[in-house]
């Protein structure tokens, strides 16, 4: 089972080399669907993957190397549970909707797409598996290259370049923050391996070194994340990558961040930090970030931007539930952060499919000019269902976990969070929505953001616009549909226990024991979850009607609001200044929480 995981990263990385070695001898189409079988295989074996984690860990050693000599890890292991086949399954099937959608979109340099499209999934599936700190950097560095070119696909037009340079910036500063964290963390503990650095961390008390090497890989995951403030790429990055690319930065790329940072934590760092109360930081984070992303969603005109904000804020719920430190928290924002990936995918998607026809992505421009595209139309309203999370259907099951979770630890005003940020987003998603498919609404609107001119990517007229609706509804489907699948829940809390459990991951890796996962009961829906479903369903529909009738702003709300739009200044100086300054209070919070 082990020889999957690693085909499960070889075969995209294999794939994209044989794409590029013969890009000037096949044709495009071949090209094309070379790059679809490499990923819908990728897929297949995540899947397989997935079926096999429901007991113990997948343990692969590489080249021999297992541990000796008192159980010291030299090797390179993959470590595969069920929430890291679980994202890394969601990766493979992403990037699969993404290569059929672009199917010959891309007129110019047409083999170079699927290239960096199949290294990135390398990156993302490897990323998911692996359990060596070293190489999640790597893993980590191999995304953010492939994702840079992809941002700036469009390299004729000044647009795609200012957004891939912010995009570079900002990230490639995440990544010597956790190269520097890495370096600290070898030279006290001797190791790189997830599971020895845990196991020589394990009840020590926290000293400055400790804390600051937490705090600088922490920060490097959280800038991918884009959780505030250190989100600042992700809108400038939407804004101007291609539809499809898109879908894989708010359909998994971020929800990497927020993995990576969970796995950290109770991996590596909850033997030494766990006695001390890191609850407050973590949930605040995700509370800023929550709200912060939801209000900038309700202030955007430019349908990816919109989008783009909306991810941030569901970045910020993903955190609160990995911030309740709690097995129903963090099932609760696995099973989340699946239906969202999927669900945003579909909404960038029929994002492209308009920008694509009527090239503009303005809100306001656009009003009324797809009233005709009713297939386009039921897939973005499914979409945003899927976002609002009605009684069982889209994230609903996940809403429900992360309720039940913060409830249990007495944390009910994350409830009030979650919903009050899953109101505001769903609530600008369907505004797009009745205004663009139904031409509802005010056709001018002060409260929402001017948007510059933005040459879009290299999109091209397809005459397979059935086809591409149908990828988005596949996508959209499956996101409805997470709701009701029989077991996920229970799945998902057997899950989160063994990601927790840090001593049988020490127990699997290191002295190769098997460990079962633990049962655990049926998950009941309870009628506070219904009833607080439907809340969030008719408080969305009202920000929506709100919204549409294009009501001014309160006096009281202006200066704030234009403050806020104008931190977003596109200078990366400015923004490497926030990511400067959110360290240096992330760092002195885990530092008063350590004493």
């Amino acid at each position: 089972m082990g020889a999957v995981a690693a085909l499960a990263v070889a075969i995209p990385l294999v794939a994209a080399a044989a794409i590029a070695a013969t890009g000037q001898l096949l044709p495009p189409r071949v090209h094309d669907a070379a790059a679809i079988a490499a990923a819908a295989t990728t897929a297949a074996l995540t899947f397989v993957l997935v079926a096999r984690t429901g007991g113990p860990r997948v343990v692969e050693w590489f080249g021999g190397w297992t541990p000796r000599h008192d159980n010291v890890a030299i090797g390179i292991d993959f470590a595969v549970d069920r929430f890291g086949a679980g994202i890394a399954a969601l990766a493979a099937v992403l990037v699969t909707a993404a290569l059929v959608y672009s199917w010959s979109f891309f007129e110019e340099g047409g083999h170079f797409f699927p290239v960096l499209v199949l290294l990135f999934l390398g990156g993302m599936v490897g990323f998911a598996l692996t359990g060596d700190l070293f190489n999640w950097f790597v893993f980590f560095e191999l995304m953010g290259v492939a994702a840079y070119a992809l941002t700036a696909y469009q390299v004729d037009e000044t647009g795609p370049i200012q957004g891939a340079f912010n995009f570079t910036v900002t990230n490639s500063i995440g990544g010597f923050m956790v190269l520097a964290g890495i370096g600290l963390l070898y030279g006290r503990t001797g190791a790189l391996n997830l599971a020895q650095i845990g196991r020589q961390l394990d009840e020590r008390p926290p000293d400055g070194l400790v804390v600051a090497a937490f705090t600088l890989v922490a920060v490097g995951f959280l800038v991918k994340a884009a959780a505030v403030p250190f989100h600042w790429w992700l809108a400038d990055a939407h804004a101007v990558a291609p539809a499809p690319v898109c879908v894989l930065f708010s359909g998994v790329m971020v929800e990497l961040g927020v993995f990576a940072f969970a796995r950290l934590y109770w991996t590596a760092f909850e033997g030494t930090l766990g006695e001390h109360d890191l609850r407050p930081v973590v949930l605040g984070l995700g509370a800023l970030t929550a709200l912060v992303g939801a209000v900038l969603c309700v202030l955007q005109r430019h349908l990816k931007r919109l989008l783009a904000y909306s991810t941030i804020s569901h970045v910020g719920i993903f955190l609160l539930g990995v911030g309740l430190l709690s097995g129903d928290g963090l099932a609760g924002a696995g099973v989340y952060a699946l239906a969202h990936g999927l669900a945003k995918g579909s909404l960038f998607l029929v994002a492209g499919i308009l920008i694509n026809r009527h090239g503009t992505p303005d809100e306001l421009l656009l009003r009324g000019r797809a009233v005709g595209s009713r297939g386009a139309a039921l897939v973005y309203a499914a979409g945003g269902l899927a976002l609002v999370g009605p009684p069982f259907l889209g994230v609903f099951l996940g809403k429900s976990l992360l309720e039940d979770g913060a409830l249990e630890e007495g944390q009910s005003w994350v409830v009030v969070t979650a919903i009050v940020a899953s109101v505001l987003t769903a609530g600008a998603v369907l505004r797009a929505g009745a205004r663009i498919f139904l031409g509802w609404g005010v056709g001018a609107d002060p409260l929402l953001s001017p948007e510059p001119e933005e040459v879009e990517p290299l999109e091209r007229e397809s005459p397979q616009r059935t086809v591409l609706v149908a990828v988005a509804g596949i996508l959209v489907v499956g996101s409805l549909a997470l709701g009701l699948a029989p077991g996920l829940a229970p799945r998902a809390k057997a899950g989160a226990e063994q990601f927790r459990d840090r001593h049988a991951y020490v127990d699997e890796v290191l002295e190769a024991k098997r460990v079962e996962a633990k049962p655990l009961g049926g998950h009941h829906t309870k009628p506070e979850s219904i009833v607080l479903g439907l809340v969030t369903l008719g408080g969305a529909l009202a920000v929506c009607a709100w919204g549409l009738r294009g009501h001014p702003l309160p006096r009281i709300a202006v200066a704030p609001l234009d403050r806020l739009r104008a931190l977003h200044s596109g200078a990366i100086g400015d923004y490497v200044a926030w990511m400067v300054f959110g360290t240096a209070a992330l760092g002195g919070l885990v530092t008063l929480a350590a004493r």
